[in-house]
């Protein structure tokens, strides 16, 4: 494979004879077979040739750690800068640390980390129960193992059982956690998910029976809040800044479409598959969680053109995954919720974009905010952000100020 990328004899010798030649030849050929172009991949010889010399002090790949990188790395960077020609650069970079993560999983010598959660039995019977038995969404049970784990682990250094868990621990991490910056609502959001764990293992004899019920939470009024988007002039410019010849900005810029036109969730942009694209009758089919149903939307030409110009300029290669958004390095997999906020949070914030969240959701406020100024109706604009009841889409009527503006206009005569 070596003599393939490089040309100098002498090149070609130092690699092969560098560590775990073979190893960094297989990664090599895979990310050939996956399309990666001569310059990248090598660009990635030169990387792994770092990464090897760093790591040749482990006579066995599937002993190394995430940590043992990084100190690898560092240890590297200070002490060790071989004067090899254009090898020598800065080495061990933070580009290096990704891809020597990308090469050891491909090499299936990646540790699976053992995560330590206090009561994790527990939590583990409770979120399988609420799974199956009370039919919970994927994403719903998520998010609470993921703010259970938080809370079990943050009650796990007093080193106390289960069963001794008082309201006022629970009112001290709420307490602690509004100190670290939640607002009032995540805070009532935590506090319900809480309850519902508290409620099942009072049940179960792991807590008092009636410790669900006196947890306490700030009290949330109905639509008290402002929606959070960003202004519709900011949405033009971040489509204005994106470059058509960039890979990135190609696969963006359907990624956008949705979640600003459509006013998708970021779950739900993640979860697009190939065969939720009816090109035959240009429509756009999407399961709608909360809903729990199928919902059609009109596929747009312009989103058609953009998701056509993603699949054959970027996603142009085969893949196991139905997903139609993948990331665009090797290993090629579907782009996550965290991938995807990023998206959107990294270009608002280069615009300079004043908002008080940066986030895919300010997207779907601005969505809309923009319906609300068109003037449709509440009911219209709910069937087509997916709410399941009217009360979720009240929020937007505040942001029609030109109804507002009418209303401050009215004359009220000689009745005052």
């Amino acid at each position: 494979m070596f003599d393939q990328l490089f040309q100098r004899p002498a090149t070609i010798a130092r690699h092969s004879n560098a560590p775990y030649a073979e190893q960094r030849q297989r990664y090599l050929s895979t990310c050939k077979q996956q399309g990666d172009p001569a310059t990248t991949l090598t660009s990635k010889a030169t990387a792994l040739f770092r990464i090897a010399r760093a790591l040749s002090g482990y006579p066995d790949l599937r002993q190394v750690t995430m940590e043992q990188v990084q100190a690898a790395a560092y240890k590297w960077k200070q002490h060790e800068r071989p004067n090899i020609g254009d090898l020598d650069r800065p080495p061990m970079s933070h580009r290096d640390v990704g891809l020597a993560t990308d090469w050891l999983r491909f090499l299936r010598s990646w540790p699976a980390p053992v995560e330590l959660i206090p009561f994790r039995a527990q939590l583990d019977e409770y979120c399988q129960w609420a799974k199956e038995e009370r039919g919970f969404t994927a994403a719903t049970v998520n998010q609470s193992h993921w703010h259970m784990k938080r809370f079990l682990c943050w009650y796990g250094t007093f080193d106390r059982p289960l069963i001794d868990l008082q309201a006022n621990d629970i009112d001290a991490y709420l307490t602690h956690r509004s100190n670290r910056g939640w607002c009032r609502r995540t805070i009532s959001s935590v506090a319900k998910i809480l309850r519902m764990f508290f409620r099942y293992a009072g049940q179960q004899g792991w807590t008092r029976q009636d410790l669900a019920s006196i947890i306490q939470a700030p009290r949330i009024y109905a639509s008290e809040s402002l929606p959070a988007g960003a202004d519709w002039r900011d949405v033009r410019r971040m489509f204005a800044a994106l470059d058509a010849q960039s890979p990135v900005d190609v696969r963006d810029r359907a990624i956008l479409m949705l979640m600003t036109i459509y006013g998708w969730r970021v779950s739900e942009v993640a979860a697009l598959r190939l065969e939720h694209l009816d090109w035959e009758h240009d429509l756009l089919r999407i399961a709608r969680r909360k809903r729990r149903d199928t919902q059609s939307y009109p596929l747009l030409p312009s989103l058609a053109n953009a998701i056509i110009l993603y699949l054959k300029k970027v996603r142009h290669r085969p893949s196991p995954h139905r997903e139609v958004f993948l990331t665009l390095h090797y290993p090629f997999r579907p782009i996550s919720t965290s991938a995807l906020y990023n998206v959107v949070a990294g270009r608002l914030t280069a615009l300079g974009v004043r908002t008080a969240h940066r986030g895919p959701h300010c997207l779907r406020h601005a969505c809309a905010g923009r319906l609300v100024a068109e003037g449709l109706s509440l009911k219209e604009i709910g069937d087509h952000l997916g709410h399941r009841s009217t009360r979720s889409t009240r929020i937007y009527a505040k942001v029609d100020l030109r109804g507002l503006r009418e209303v401050a206009a009215f004359d009220l005569g000689e009745l005052l």
